[in-house]
Parts: structure tokens; C-alpha cells; sequence
């Protein structure tokens, strides 16, 4: 971490300052056509950030220590707003709607803290595993002082994490992790990830009833370390006696492309005529199954379930094609990574188990061992929504 930003005499819990809560709502709608955006290499998309991390004139934030006699001598830190801090906020490729979201979450949390916004970049398509090594590399030779990461490169992002955090740069991830937590400092999980496996496997069988079936999976990206995490979750919990009638017969990826995620679940229905249910993890892959099934009238037949956002899903929950999905917020994500990556940047967060800070309008949070990895720690964000007809609004 870069200590230079401030002095600190610290020891304890990290309060920071709070604000009034951000509406999220985003205003796709499910029916329109399914369009993408192009790919491009890791150099170009790394092209389109030369312009360095917008920094500050305001004065380096300060620490105040106060010690209390009636918590038996326990130091608080208070963040104070203000600081030259600089960022970059690092999606798995821009263009997707939840990413937007949490990037209105850390400018939420950024004006809060009275700092400088994260740069907002990314590849432009998330079929591109690798692409995001370069905005990494980029950020190191910026000298920003953190970077917040949604990986979806797995560890082939492992030498420029580390570069990074060579460099004393603090690496929060966000909605995916490091997978060997090379590097990272901190993982902000939006739910356990053993809890994701459950809530698919519950909403699975709500859904075909004890009948059961054949179902397959729609994914993201091969490489994109929460996807697997979920699906190795949901597997599992499949495996149990609860579910033997459930037959999950194939996985594919789409590789979070919205015309990609489309031509793959009409696939799966040309590759498996008994399928009864597409379980797809990723909002781009759900709107777009749910759409295929729509546009080929087999909503009748072939259901799809997942996560997504209630905007975007709301026509094909109305119409049967997608009964019930979940999700949570990501701006709320966003919000709560930021707060995370400046504390630990500015050294009032020290990153180590049982540590403890608050992100503003979203409490308190405690820091622990990530029981998904061999290594790594994280803060758990949660929690889940489970929308149907009930809830989804109109």
C-alpha cells in the first residue's frame, strides 16, 4: 500500500463517513432486439485509456484516532473526505448493463469520500479472457493507487495482479475473484458463493416440480473464476439426494455476448429435444435464452432461470419464459468495493482476517478467510433477491 498518502495512528476498526443511498435501477428493457458490441484485442482496448487516472489538488486525507474509555481502550479511525486518490475500476468488458451499475455505485462512494472517480475501462468484449492484462499493466505504469478488478482472465491475470501489488498498489476484486489470490488484496463477494449453487438449485426444482428433467447450464466465460465457482456450487449441491431428477446434460458459454448467448441456447435445444430447463448464471446469457425461447415460442416447454436483472427480465418473467431468477445489487457492489479499495490504499484497512471497516450506507463489514479458495480473503456483500411475478414489477 502506498503510505505517502497519509499519516496514520491506527489501530481497530475503520469508520467512514456515510451518505444518503443511490437509486439502481437500470432502464433496459427485456424486449428489445439483442445486439453486442464488437470485439477487439487487449492492445487496442488498452489503447483507448492513455489518458492517465484523473487525479485531485485537494489535500491528502487524514486519520483522526479517538479512544474510548468505554470500549475498553479500542482506537477508531475516521477517513476524513478528500485526497488525491486515483483508481481504475476494471469490468469484465464494458457494454454490460450490471457493470454499468457498478460503476454508478463507486461514484456514489466516490463523491461520499470526496475523492476522484475511478477510471471506468475495460475490453470491449468479454469473449476477450486476456484483454484485461493490459488495463492492469497500464494502471501500474500510471501509478494508480488501487485497482478494482472483476477477473475474467482466472490466472493468466496472476503476473500483472502481482506486479501491481509489488508496485503498492492495494488490488480489491470484485463480483470475481483471483482465483489463487495471487496478489489481491481483497475480494468484495456479493454472495457466498456456495450459497449461489442452493439458490439455482431451488429456484431448478420450483420451477419443474418433482418431475425434474433435463436441464443445462449457460455460462459467461470458461475462464471467469465466479461462473465456475457457482457452477462447481450448484453441481454440487445437485449431486444430493433432493435432486435426483434432474439430469444436467450439458454446459456451454456464450462468454457474457448477447448474440453469442442466443445462438448458444438455441443450440442446446437443437442438442438435447428433452431439455426442459436453461439455468444460465450470468445476466447477458438469462435475457438472451429467455429471448431465443420467446422468439422460437418454446416457452412452453423449455424454461430459463439464472441470474438477472429485474429490468431486463421483467417481459419474460410476465410471459412464463423465465418463472424465477435472482440476483443482487451492483451498485451497492460497486459502492462497497470503492470504500474497500481507498481504506486499504490509504492504509487504514490493514487486509488480514478478523479486520473490520464500514462502507458508508452499507454497514459494517468483517473480513475473513475465503473458504472457495486456497487462498484469499473477503468480505461477503450479500443479499440475494429471488424475483418471479410477485416482485419483478411491471
Amino acid at each position: 500500500m502506498k503510505m505517502s498518502k497519509l499519516s496514520l495512528v491506527v489501530a481497530g476498526t475503520l469508520v467512514l463517513a456515510t451518505a444518503a443511498c443511490g437509486d439502481d435501477d437500470d432502464d433496459a428493457t427485456a424486449d428489445a432486439p439483442v445486439t453486442t458490441e464488437a470485439s477487439s484485442s487487449a492492445t487496442e482496448a488498452a489503447a483507448t485509456t492513455a489518458a492517465s487516472v484523473a487525479t485531485t489538488d485537494s489535500a491528502a486525507a487524514t486519520t483522526v484516532a479517538d479512544t474510548s474509555a468505554a470500549t475498553g481502550g479500542e482506537t477508531t479511525a475516521t477517513a476524513t473526505a478528500g485526497g488525491d486518490f486515483t483508481s481504475i475500476l476494471l469490468p469484465k468488458c464494458t457494454g454490460i448493463a450490471v457493470f454499468d451499475q457498478a460503476n454508478e455505485g463507486a461514484q456514489e462512494a466516490a463523491e461520499e469520500l470526496g475523492v476522484s472517480t475511478a477510471e471506468f475501462v475495460g475490453p470491449a468484449s468479454c469473449s476477450d479472457s486476456t484483454g484485461q492484462i493490459a488495463f492492469v499493466t497500464n494502471a501500474v505504469t500510471q501509478g494508480v493507487d488501487a485497482i478494482m478488478i472483476s477477473n475474467n482472465a482466472g490466472d493468466q491475470i496472476d503476473p500483472a495482479i502481482q506486479q501491481a501489488a509489488d508496485a503498492g498498489i492495494a488490488v480489491v476484486s470484485w463480483d470475481s475473484p483471483i482465483p489463487s489470490g495471487t496478489g489481491e488484496s481483497l475480494f468484495v463477494a456479493q454472495v457466498d458463493f456456495d450459497e449461489t449453487g442452493q439458490v439455482m438449485a431451488d429456484m431448478t426444482t420450483e420451477i419443474l416440480g418433482d418431475e425434474g428433467g433435463e436441464i443445462a447450464i449457460l455460462s459467461a466465460s470458461p475462464d471467469a473464476a465466479n461462473q465456475n465457482a457457482w457452477i462447481a456450487s450448484f453441481e454440487e449441491v445437485l449431486a444430493g439426494p433432493d435432486y435426483g431428477s434432474i439430469e444436467l446434460v450439458d454446459t456451454v458459454y456464450g462468454n457474457d455476448d448477447a448474440e453469442e448467448s442466443y445462438n448458444q441456447a438455441l443450440a442446446l435445444i437443437d442438442a438435447h429435444p428433452d431439455l426442459k430447463l436453461i439455468m444460465a448464471p450470468t445476466t447477458v446469457g438469462i435475457a438472451a435464452a429467455a429471448k431465443a425461447m420467446q422468439d422460437e415460442g418454446l416457452c412452453e416447454t423449455v424454461k430459463v432461470s439464472g441470474l438477472g436483472l429485474p429490468d431486463e427480465m421483467r417481459t419474460y418473467t410476465d410471459n412464463g419464459c423465465a418463472p424465477q431468477f435472482a440476483l443482487w445489487s451492483f451498485v451497492d457492489l460497486g459502492y462497497t468495493t470503492f470504500f474497500a479499495a481507498q481504506a486499504i490504499a490509504y492504509g487504514a484497512l490493514a487486509p488480514e482476517e478478523g479486520g473490520t471497516f464500514t462502507a458508508g450506507r452499507m454497514g459494517e463489514y468483517t473480513i475473513e478467510k475465503d473458504p472457495t479458495r486456497d487462498n484469499g480473503l473477503r468480505i461477503v456483500m450479500g443479499p440475494f433477491t429471488v424475483y418471479d411475478a410477485s416482485n419483478v414489477g411491471g
